[in-house]
Protein backbone atom coordinates (compact mmCIF):
# COMPACT_ATOMS: atom_id res chain seq x y z
CA UNK A 1 0.00 0.00 0.00
CA UNK A 2 2.59 2.59 -0.98
CA UNK A 3 1.51 5.54 -3.12
CA UNK A 4 4.13 8.12 -4.15
CA UNK A 5 2.74 12.00 -3.67
CA UNK A 6 5.78 13.43 -5.81
CA UNK A 7 7.21 15.22 -2.67
CA UNK A 8 10.35 18.03 -4.08
CA UNK A 9 12.28 17.01 -1.18
CA UNK A 10 13.13 19.93 0.38
CA UNK A 11 12.12 22.02 3.88
CA UNK A 12 11.17 24.67 1.18
CA UNK A 13 8.51 23.21 -0.44
CA UNK A 14 7.02 21.15 2.54
CA UNK A 15 3.28 21.90 2.67
CA UNK A 16 4.64 21.73 6.85
CA UNK A 17 6.26 25.15 6.06
CA UNK A 18 4.22 27.93 6.27
CA UNK A 19 4.81 30.24 2.75
CA UNK A 20 7.36 32.87 3.40
CA UNK A 21 8.90 31.50 6.12
CA UNK A 22 12.84 32.47 7.11
CA UNK A 23 15.10 29.14 7.39
CA UNK A 24 16.21 29.49 10.59
CA UNK A 25 18.89 27.72 12.55
CA UNK A 26 22.18 25.77 12.63
CA UNK A 27 22.62 23.18 9.29
CA UNK A 28 21.80 19.71 11.52
CA UNK A 29 18.35 21.97 12.92
CA UNK A 30 17.55 22.67 9.17
CA UNK A 31 18.28 19.16 7.76
CA UNK A 32 16.03 17.44 10.95
CA UNK A 33 13.28 19.98 9.66
CA UNK A 34 14.09 19.01 6.13
CA UNK A 35 13.21 15.15 7.44
CA UNK A 36 10.48 15.95 9.51
CA UNK A 37 8.58 17.70 6.47
CA UNK A 38 9.06 14.97 4.76
CA UNK A 39 7.86 12.54 7.11
CA UNK A 40 4.56 14.40 7.67
CA UNK A 41 3.81 14.95 4.18
CA UNK A 42 4.48 11.06 3.11
CA UNK A 43 3.18 9.79 6.31
CA UNK A 44 0.43 12.18 7.18
CA UNK A 45 -0.40 14.11 3.87
CA UNK A 46 -3.37 12.93 1.41
CA UNK A 47 -1.54 9.92 0.58
CA UNK A 48 1.08 7.87 2.48
CA UNK A 49 3.82 6.47 0.81
CA UNK A 50 4.96 3.79 3.38
CA UNK A 51 8.24 3.55 1.94
CA UNK A 52 8.86 6.58 4.09
CA UNK A 53 9.00 4.33 6.90
CA UNK A 54 12.33 2.29 6.16
CA UNK A 55 13.74 5.62 5.21
CA UNK A 56 13.22 7.78 7.83
CA UNK A 57 12.19 5.92 10.68
CA UNK A 58 14.75 4.24 13.44
CA UNK A 59 13.99 0.83 13.66
CA UNK A 60 12.60 0.85 17.07
CA UNK A 61 10.96 4.43 16.53
CA UNK A 62 7.79 5.61 19.15
CA UNK A 63 4.85 6.83 17.55
CA UNK A 64 2.49 8.08 20.49
CA UNK A 65 -1.14 9.47 20.37
CA UNK A 66 -3.69 10.10 22.57
CA UNK A 67 -6.01 8.59 20.57
CA UNK A 68 -4.38 5.41 20.08
CA UNK A 69 -1.93 3.19 21.94
CA UNK A 70 1.35 3.60 21.64
CA UNK A 71 3.35 1.92 18.49
CA UNK A 72 7.03 0.70 18.73
CA UNK A 73 8.81 -0.31 15.45
CA UNK A 74 8.71 0.26 11.57
CA UNK A 75 6.29 -3.06 11.08
CA UNK A 76 4.09 -1.76 14.14
CA UNK A 77 3.36 1.66 12.84
CA UNK A 78 3.23 0.69 9.03
CA UNK A 79 0.04 -1.96 10.20
CA UNK A 80 -1.53 1.37 12.40
CA UNK A 81 -1.23 3.53 9.20
CA UNK A 82 -3.07 1.08 6.61
CA UNK A 83 -5.62 0.25 9.15
CA UNK A 84 -6.23 4.07 10.08
CA UNK A 85 -5.68 4.91 6.15
CA UNK A 86 -8.28 1.74 5.09
CA UNK A 87 -10.50 2.86 7.74
CA UNK A 88 -10.42 6.70 6.56
CA UNK A 89 -9.67 6.31 3.22
CA UNK A 90 -9.59 10.30 3.00
CA UNK A 91 -7.55 11.19 6.00
CA UNK A 92 -4.88 14.05 5.74
CA UNK A 93 -3.12 16.15 7.94
CA UNK A 94 -1.16 19.52 7.06
CA UNK A 95 1.08 22.25 8.82
CA UNK A 96 -0.47 25.07 10.44
CA UNK A 97 2.81 26.70 10.93
CA UNK A 98 6.53 26.84 10.61
CA UNK A 99 8.02 23.62 11.98
CA UNK A 100 10.94 24.79 15.07
CA UNK A 101 13.65 23.02 15.64
CA UNK A 102 16.17 22.88 18.47
CA UNK A 103 19.13 20.40 18.25
CA UNK A 104 17.64 16.99 17.40
CA UNK A 105 14.23 18.12 18.42
CA UNK A 106 11.90 19.23 16.00
CA UNK A 107 8.04 20.88 16.81
CA UNK A 108 5.43 20.66 14.43
CA UNK A 109 1.45 22.14 14.68
CA UNK A 110 -0.64 20.48 12.59
CA UNK A 111 -4.84 20.02 11.48
CA UNK A 112 -6.50 17.40 9.74
CA UNK A 113 -8.95 14.48 9.64
CA UNK A 114 -11.13 12.33 7.55
CA UNK A 115 -14.21 10.53 7.25
CA UNK A 116 -14.83 6.83 8.31
CA UNK A 117 -15.68 5.26 5.42
CA UNK A 118 -14.13 2.17 5.89
CA UNK A 119 -14.31 -0.97 8.21
CA UNK A 120 -14.64 -1.08 11.33
CA UNK A 121 -12.16 0.28 13.20
CA UNK A 122 -11.60 -0.01 17.30
CA UNK A 123 -7.97 1.24 17.52
CA UNK A 124 -9.33 4.26 19.96
CA UNK A 125 -8.82 3.73 23.24
CA UNK A 126 -12.41 5.25 23.45
CA UNK A 127 -13.87 2.92 21.80
CA UNK A 128 -14.95 1.18 18.31
CA UNK A 129 -16.26 2.12 15.05
CA UNK A 130 -18.59 -0.01 13.43
CA UNK A 131 -18.28 0.05 9.27
CA UNK A 132 -18.78 2.94 7.16
CA UNK A 133 -20.58 5.15 9.50
CA UNK A 134 -19.94 8.29 7.58
CA UNK A 135 -18.67 10.66 10.58
CA UNK A 136 -16.02 13.01 9.94
CA UNK A 137 -13.58 14.27 12.02
CA UNK A 138 -11.59 17.60 12.39
CA UNK A 139 -9.10 18.21 14.92
CA UNK A 140 -5.31 19.99 15.69
CA UNK A 141 -2.23 19.05 17.81
CA UNK A 142 1.29 19.59 18.02
CA UNK A 143 3.66 17.03 17.39
CA UNK A 144 7.35 16.32 18.90
CA UNK A 145 9.85 14.58 16.96
CA UNK A 146 13.02 13.54 18.12
CA UNK A 147 15.97 12.94 15.52
CA UNK A 148 19.49 11.06 15.78
CA UNK A 149 21.74 10.25 13.25
CA UNK A 150 19.03 11.73 10.58
CA UNK A 151 16.69 9.23 11.83
CA UNK A 152 13.41 9.70 13.35
CA UNK A 153 13.70 7.66 17.02
CA UNK A 154 10.29 9.26 18.24
CA UNK A 155 6.99 11.24 17.58
CA UNK A 156 4.74 11.89 20.63
CA UNK A 157 1.68 14.55 19.90
CA UNK A 158 -0.58 16.01 22.07
CA UNK A 159 -4.00 16.34 19.92
CA UNK A 160 -7.64 17.65 20.56
CA UNK A 161 -8.59 13.72 20.29
CA UNK A 162 -11.56 14.67 22.88
CA UNK A 163 -12.79 16.52 19.90
CA UNK A 164 -12.70 14.09 17.56
CA UNK A 165 -14.34 11.24 19.38
CA UNK A 166 -16.71 13.46 19.79
CA UNK A 167 -17.25 14.13 15.69
CA UNK A 168 -17.15 10.54 15.81
CA UNK A 169 -19.53 9.87 18.19
CA UNK A 170 -17.15 7.39 20.49
CA UNK A 171 -18.16 10.56 23.72
CA UNK A 172 -20.69 12.44 24.10
CA UNK A 173 -20.46 16.58 24.37
CA UNK A 174 -21.90 17.80 27.32
CA UNK A 175 -25.01 19.80 26.97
Amino acid sequence: MAVGIGVAGSVATSPWVVQGAQLSGTPEEQKNKEIVGLWFTRFWGRTVDLGVVDELAAPDMLLKYSLHAPRRGREAIRTFMVGFRTAFPNLNFWGTADLIAEGDVVVGRWAGGGTHTGPDFGDFFAGSLSPATGRFMHFTGTTVLKLKSGMIVEEVSLDDGLTALQQLGLIRAIT
